[in-house]
């Protein structure tokens, strides 16, 4: 090929580059709302995995954004407090979102029937209300991933497949809260199905201490496994307790938010060898998804954070794939501009998604 037309080739392809930028500037932005913990009880968890939401929208901007729309996500803090959640949600209702990313139990309970009432579709991975898996009743309201009654079933799922027969004795540890309380439920259901005897403990907000409820667990109760739907401080404890107790930590399964590296750190790897836990995405870096993040970071001259490629992190991504693929199958079936109820019918498309290698279809 001859130096001109490669001059020519590149300069067409520059050409295509910048038209393409500034119709995705041209074109009005598709905005998208999220509410977080990044200074609440929960922040543990919320400094991690909102990156993780805000990063995936960068990158899918800086590809060119969806169908030539430019995304803007608008995110804000809502500490795990319902009260601030609402308040955030009417802001972004305010801004014109078409979707919301709403993050923890309480504050989705609180924001239902705002949703419900605006025709704003919500999506909330890994937790929120797990009787949304009734769409015809909860038209706006998307788990989206493994809900806490999935969980636990998925927990005892794998309690069984271990060897458990009637008559085992599982405890089951949970926050005495909405979020924690969603599963045990489940856990008693499946558990009489099955002949197993449960124990259930509440932990009490803050809970940074656990003894008491570690200490009847393993000497009192004398548990075969244990359940925990703990998030927050109070699991980082719960790892730390029971491995001073003695409690095999191979017998300690943790639901999805509390089985991030930042409870094991919390807790000290050493104490957490054996430790269980739930999980809906990849963990680590390799994913084809989280790569390309690093090597957005690294173009852009920024060091890339520590946190990008752990468990929390990982969700973000994966949540904030969610809502992109939403927007885009609204796009492609219904076109532009974009309504709540237009998104609603995108969430309802997506079908054996796994946005490279990130999860399971």
């Amino acid at each position: 090929m001859s130096l001109e037309l490669r001059s020519t080739l590149v300069a067409l392809g520059l050409a295509a580059c910048c038209h393409a930028m500034a119709w995705a500037q041209a074109t009005p932005a598709i905005k998208l709302g999220g509410t977080c913990d990044l200074t609440g009880s929960t922040k543990i968890i919320g400094l991690e995995l909102c990156p993780g939401v805000r990063d995936y929208i960068a990158l899918v901007n800086k590809r060119g954004g969806v169908q030539g729309h430019r995304l803007q996500y608008i995110e804000l803090d809502n500490a795990y407090v319902a009260p601030r959640a609402i308040e955030a949600y009417e802001q972004l209702k305010r801004e014109g979102v078409v979707s919301v990313f709403t993050y923890g139990v309480p504050t989705l309970r609180a924001l239902t029937p705002h949703l419900m009432k605006d025709q704003i579709p919500s999506l909330n991975p890994g937790t929120g209300r797990a009787d949304a898996i009734d769409g015809e009743s909860w038209r706006y309201i998307f788990p989206g991933t493994a809900s806490y009654w999935s969980q636990a079933g998925l927990a005892l799922k794998y309690i069984k497949e271990q060897g458990a027969k009637p008559g085992t004795r599982i405890a089951y540890l949970y926050v005495d809260s909405p979020a924690g309380r969603e599963g045990e439920e489940m856990v008693d259901l499946v558990a009489r199905k099955e002949g197993y005897v449960v124990r259930s403990l509440a932990v009490q907000p803050p809970g940074y201490e656990l003894d008491s409820q570690v200490n009847e667990i393993v000497r009192e109760f004398k548990a075969d496994w244990v359940i925990a739907s703990l998030f927050g401080r109070p699991a980082g404890v719960a790892i730390k307790e029971f491995h001073r107790s003695g409690f095999s930590m191979n017998r300690l399964i943790s639901f999805v938010y509390g089985a991030g590296e930042a409870d094991v750190e919390a807790a000290g790897w050493e104490s957490a060898q054996g430790y269980l836990g739930v999980q809906f995405a990849a963990i680590g870096r390799d994913a084809a998804v989280v790569q390309d993040i690093v090597r957005m970071l690294r173009d852009e001259g920024k060091e890339v954070p520590r946190h990008v490629g752990t468990a929390y992190y990982n969700r973000g991504v994966l949540t904030g794939a969610l809502m992109v693929e939403a927007v885009r199958l609204a796009l492609q079936t219904q076109g532009a501009p974009l309504t709540g109820d237009k998104v609603r019918k995108g969430y309802e498309s997506i079908r054996a998604f796994n946005p490279k290698f990130l999860t399971g279809p």
